[in-house]
């Protein structure tokens, strides 16, 4: 098939970086000052101190947080900051956002990782926490750095260049790094579309190994840590399965076996036992810390806790007042922190020794409530979402969140610019449609590759729903979530008022093509196979553009996105404007996939909300 406008793949092309101009003009005319009226409302919201990753050392529990447009790596007990974002901006002369952190058991060595801009590739930095001496900086950034006493473990993703035993990008190896030496200990021959991830147990002893395919498929290969000559695969799964931890020489693992929605079971000496067996609900992750398996449970998207022995005899179930997700953050086989999210809570931080107790929160000031309900999908599958409004507010308008793919759970978060718009009589609205994994592997199953109608039937149910009791409704997905948006916006426009796609996957037959695109050909299918290929054609939102009637429409993306090519956004946006549809299109020239700074993310963010603010009046 012929693409009229392939030329918009090149981002160095005058045309595209003159099209970017004019639209990111033609953006601003449309909104006017009214992002000037709520960027103060925003800021309020981004700048509440989160906590999004946390780590047990023998100094202390060390931490990274985003307060005040600032992220910062901390000694929670101390307040000592390590890493500050700012500080890194003033040495670079550049917008920095803080990616992630790993520290050792001694808190001697914290390795981080930065980038400008917002792109996936940037800098890590090996530090001593103490002094802030820069002990090592590497270009690119490495990832899953795992610490040993003379050295640690590296993953390096390869993008744009073939790995060193030749096989094609985008692929992943792992690499032993001690003093100068680096030596590739794991990858030799996986091709693109494999992903390793490498964790140690609690003890130290072991080096547990996770290598995926896709979203889908899952070995695991276990050893002595020290001797990655000696790594062996021990379990092979052809649904998603990781390794929790080894105690007293058995290895926990949890895996989608069986029915899908998930269990735990041991094997030693090559024997399997069924620990934690499967539940009506699904189990989505375990740990093990003072002799008890901590399990966390889905019900309708929320989170429930449980506690066995290990030998699977259940000794106590924990529950949360609001709907919210819960999920570990760190083990160290003694204490297991865990961190709360939901609607109106950006963070709390638990401990949990043998029982659950709070270390810190941050709340949203004010009433909500948060409702439940269900739609009915084309095929009579009831779609599940959430509804989060002022409480005893009268609203006839609503945002509605969706994403439905990779196996993600859309479970309840904390959303900056959506609070401002609740203040204002407005529902958001978060739907659980089939392609996530809030119903276990089936669910995911049912929407992905040829089943991926689903997912637009899916949403279309729950929009419908929402129209038919009165409301106006904006749709809103990002990344794999801007896909649903525009397939659900040239199917049926009718449903929506106002469409917003951020950073989006939209040409299905090119995806592949495309900086690191091929990875998702498990979860989408692959374009170039004749049979794969006929679906896709079916709903690929950039090849079904027709002239009919459209809902204004703001497609956004970053320039810095080396994820998901910005031209999938350019190129609908084109073909949207040659039919007359009200579409308009926002660039962001310091913003990536990953995110963006926090100022520049303020913006974005703001500039979102004065848009559904404006549409839906």
């Amino acid at each position: 098939m012929e693409d009229p406008y392939i030329w918009m793949e090149n981002l160095n092309d005058e045309r595209v970086l003159k099209f970017i101009e004019e639209e990111n003009k033609r953006f601003r005319q449309f909104i006017g000052d009214l992002p000037e009226k709520l960027i103060n409302d925003v800021r309020k919201y981004y700048y509440l101190p989160n906590i999004w990753e946390a780590q047990v050392t023998k100094r202390g529990t060390f931490v990274k947080i985003n307060e005040a447009g600032r992220q910062l790596i901390k000694l929670l007990e101390t307040g000592e900051i390590i890493v500050d974002s700012k500080k890194l901006e003033e040495e670079l002369g550049d917008e920095v956002l803080l990616q992630g952190f790993t520290v050792d058991r001694d808190g001697k060595r914290l390795a981080y990782n930065f980038s400008i801009g917002g792109a996936d590739e940037g800098i890590t930095r090996i530090v001593d926490p103490k002094t802030g001496e820069i002990i090592e900086e590497i270009k690119p950034s490495l990832w899953n750095i795992v610490f040993l006493d003379d050295g640690y473990y590296f993953a390096r993703f390869y993008r744009k260049e073939k790995t060193p035993d030749g096989m094609e990008p985008p692929a992943e190896r792992i690499f032993l790094k001690k003093g100068k030496d680096e030596i590739m200990v794991f990858g030799e021959g996986f091709g693109s579309g494999y992903f390793m991830n490498l964790h140690k147990s609690t003890d130290g002893k072991w080096a547990m190994l996770t290598v995926t395919f896709g979203w889908n498929k899952a070995d695991i290969y276990l050893g002595p840590i020290d001797e990655p000559e000696k790594w062996e695969k021990i379990y092979s799964s052809d649904v998603p399965a990781h390794p929790i931890d080894v105690i007293n020489g058995k290895l926990y693992i949890y895996t989608r076996k069986g029915r899908g929605p998930g269990k735990v079971i041991a094997i030693e000496n090559d024997k399997v036992e069924e620990i934690i067996p499967e539940n009506e609900f699904p189990l989505e992750w375990a740990v093990i810390v003072n002799d008890r398996i901590l399990a966390g449970y889905l019900v309708h998207a929320s989170s429930k806790l449980k506690v066995f022995t290990l030998d699977g005899r259940l000794i106590d179930e924990i529950s949360f007042k609001m709907p919210g997700q819960v999920y570990p953050l760190d083990n160290d086989g003694e204490q297991v922190l865990l961190r709360y999210e939901s609607f109106t809570v950006p963070y709390r931080l638990y401990r949990f020794r043998d029982k659950l107790e709070l270390i810190d929160e941050v709340e949203v000031e004010g009433e909500f409530e948060v409702s439940e309900d269900f739609a009915v999908s084309k095929d009579g599958t009831r779609v599940h979402y959430f509804m989060v409004k002022k409480k005893g507010a009268k609203s006839n308008k609503a945002w509605v969140f969706g994403y439905g793919g990779f196996n993600i759970a859309l479970l309840p978060r904390f959303v900056p610019q959506v609070i401002p718009f609740i203040e204002r009589g407005g529902t958001f609205v978060m739907a659980n449609l089939r392609g996530g994994s809030e119903y276990g592997e089936e669910w995911h199953r049912a929407g992905m590759r040829e089943n991926k109608q689903n997912v637009f039937d899916d949403f279309i149910a729950v929009l419908e729903k929402l129209k038919s009791e009165g409301y106006k409704v904006a749709a809103w997905g990002r990344s794999n979530g801007g896909l649903l948006v525009s397939a659900v916006l040239v199917q049926r426009p009718d449903v929506m008022d106002a469409a917003l796609i951020g950073y989006p996957v939209i040409d299905m037959l090119r995806f592949h093509k495309l900086y690191i695109g091929s990875v998702w050909i498990p979860e989408y299918g692959n374009p170039d196979d004749p049979k794969d290929r006929e679906f896709l054609l079916k709903y690929s939102p950039y090849h079904n553009v027709k002239p009919q009637k459209y809902p204004p429409t703001l497609i956004y993306t970053g320039l810095h996105d080396d994820r998901v090519h910005p031209a999938h956004a350019l190129k609908f946006a084109k073909k949207l404007k040659d039919v007359g549809a009200p579409v308009y299109l926002r660039v962001e020239t310091k913003s990536g996939h990953m995110g963006a700074s926090p100022e520049t993310r303020i913006k974005e963010l703001t500039d979102m909300l004065a848009f559904v603010v404006k549409v839906l009046g």
